[in-house]
């Protein structure tokens, strides 16, 4: 078991007060058997009506509501978190699942509804001829197979930073060979389901085992994406192809959707002109308490 807080403190600012819409949160994960959150605390500058939610995936939500205007709006959200990861990839397979091919189960199937289903279109079919190139055999096994594609992912492509909102297609991320860690994440989504997969988003953040003396990691100190995948038996399975990481259990969830778009850590408005905004900053910090 691991301790880590959490700090992450957004700032927006105007060039004179502005009337604030309301505010979607997506910053407070829930307790699970491998994560238990200990504290947390949400600062809001100006003060806000804050009402929590689940959403239609579970996630805890807070929508908020501003009452007066103001030429600055922080956000500032505070975790105190207990993580069971898993140290070493090693998770059960069913058996009828070891291998690659295999056949979800009707219910399995019936529950994953969406989650099977790419997103985008491939009219020029370079999604699935990047997917199945990591089939080298029929059978072949599961792990080996999501494994390779996951390092492929951290291996083949530069990981670079982007400020423009919004998450590159797949099929951008697979011309560009570049991305950020949201646009890895759904790529791989995207190859897996083109396999028969069932895949998820997950939006969260990463702890750098480089503060421990250890490898730096990439997508530490910003908020981190990755995917899950449901494999029978084992379950939602981490797959993190930013960095190569298997159930890593330096990733610390927050909120899991079927689509990058649905996994917005704060989403709001203001009644003003556009010149009227001048800037932003995101502060993450992640630190391991002792």
């Amino acid at each position: 078991m691991k301790r880590f807080t959490v700090r992450h403190a957004t700032t927006y600012r105007y060039a004179k007060p502005v009337v604030f819409g309301p505010h979607r949160l997506m910053l407070r994960p829930r307790d699970s058997h491998d994560m238990r959150l200990v504290d947390a605390e949400l600062t809001l500058s100006p003060p806000g009506e804050t009402r929590w939610m689940h959403d239609v995936f579970g996630n805890s939500v807070a929508q908020v509501a501003f009452a007066q205007p103001a030429p600055e709006l922080l956000i500032v959200s505070t975790l105190h978190i207990e993580r069971y990861g898993l140290a070493r990839p090693t998770f059960p397979i069913a058996p009828e699942a070891q291998n690659y091919p295999f056949v979800y189960s009707a219910d399995d199937r019936s529950d994953l509804g969406r989650l099977l289903d790419r997103q985008s279109p491939d009219p020029r079919n370079l999604l699935d001829k990047w997917a199945k190139r990591f089939v080298t055999g029929q059978p072949m096994s599961t792990y080996n197979l999501l494994s390779n594609m996951n390092g492929a992912i951290k291996s083949e492509f530069s990981y670079s930073q982007r400020h423009a909102e919004g998450t590159q297609s797949a099929i951008e991320t697979l011309e560009k060979k570049s991305g950020t860690c949201r646009d890895f994440a759904l790529l791989f989504m995207e190859a897996v389901r083109s396999l028969g997969f069932g895949a998820r988003f997950v939006t969260g953040y990463l702890y750098d085992p480089a503060l421990d003396g250890g490898s730096a990691m990439q997508g530490s100190g910003q908020t981190h994406a990755w995917a899950d995948v449901y494999l029978p038996g084992a379950g939602w399975v981490e797959y993190d192809p930013t960095n190569g990481l298997i159930a890593g259990e330096n990733l610390i969830r927050v909120a899991v959707t079927r689509d990058p778009s649905q996994a917005i850590p704060i989403a709001g408005s203001f009644k003003g002109a556009s010149t009227d905004f001048t800037g932003l900053s995101v502060e993450v910090t992640v630190s391991r308490q002792n």
